[in-house]
C-alpha cells in the first residue's frame, strides 16, 4: 500500500514582459461580424470601433484585452 504526502507550495503569477499585451475589438451587430484583429495599443482598438460605429451605425462592440502571464513557485 503506499502513502499520498501532501504540502502546500506557494507560487506566484505575474506579466510575462517577453510576451506583449494586445487589444482586440469586434462588431456585436447582428450578421456584420467584423473585427479589428490584434493590435499592440488600446487606443488602436478603440479608433477600429469609432471608426466603423462612424461608417455603419452600428453602436456594440466586444473589447479583448489578452496577457501572458508566467507562474512561479515562491523559494
Amino acid at each position: 500500500m503506499s502513502r499520498t504526502v501532501m504540502r502546500f507550495v506557494p507560487h506566484s503569477i505575474r506579466h510575462e514582459p517577453a510576451k506583449p499585451v494586445t487589444f482586440e475589438a469586434a462588431c456585436l451587430t447582428d450578421e456584420c461580424g467584423e473585427q479589428s484583429g490584434p493590435q499592440g495599443e488600446q487606443e488602436d482598438a478603440q479608433d477600429w470601433c469609432l471608426r466603423h460605429a462612424g461608417r455603419t451605425g452600428h453602436d456594440l462592440f466586444r473589447r479583448v484585452v489578452t496577457d501572458h502571464a508566467r507562474v512561479t513557485r515562491d523559494e
